[in-house]
């Protein structure tokens, strides 16, 4: 059986929601990602992608959040630990690339401990700001802690200690 039989990359529906906090639950335990509320996943769930197995089980997830009109950001990627090294991450990472596109957006970037795993997928390490100043005295109006984290504000510190932030030019 070739790995495309066994998993499928589709949107997420609000019956993935649930399966998407057990996965991610881990992560968060371990300070990986941001924890984030039940309700606040339900409220977001048209940026998430989700890897499911013929069973209908979900074995990997990624979202994709709009930052600005050409810039976005892949937060909570996921792959259960049973079917890591399968291919589930580099898929879902290239189906919110395809959305990002779609979207209009052409520079992602990623907050992250898998330096390596993007660098795979062509972001390089960002070390400056990747927007201009009037753009960040809008972002820095969000309440998002994603956004927060990506303008490395004070308030989020703990929660990033140690991330790499990643960019890629979509093209």
């Amino acid at each position: 059986m070739t790995q495309a039989e066994k998993w499928t990359i589709r949107r997420a529906r609000t019956s993935d929601i649930r399966a998407i906090a057990e996965l991610v639950e881990p992560l968060v335990e371990a300070r990986v990602l941001l924890g984030k509320d039940l309700v606040v996943l339900y409220e977001a769930v048209q940026e998430f992608t989700v890897a499911t197995r013929s069973s209908g089980e979900v074995v990997g997830c990624g979202a994709l959040h709009v930052f600005w009109e050409n810039l976005g950001e892949i937060r909570t990627l996921a792959v259960s630990p049973n079917h890591v090294g399968k291919g589930i991450g580099t898929a879902v990472v290239a189906a919110l690339e395809e959305q990002a596109q779609e979207l209009g957006l052409s520079t992602l970037f990623c907050l992250t401990f898998e330096v390596d795993f993007f660098q795979r997928r062509g972001f390089r390490l960002q070390e400056e700001q990747i927007v201009d100043p009037e753009v960040y005295l809008e972002l820095v109006r969000s309440p998002d802690e994603g956004v927060a984290e990506f303008l490395d504000l004070a308030r989020v510190k703990p929660n990033t200690l140690g991330n790499s932030r990643l960019v890629k030019d979509l093209g």
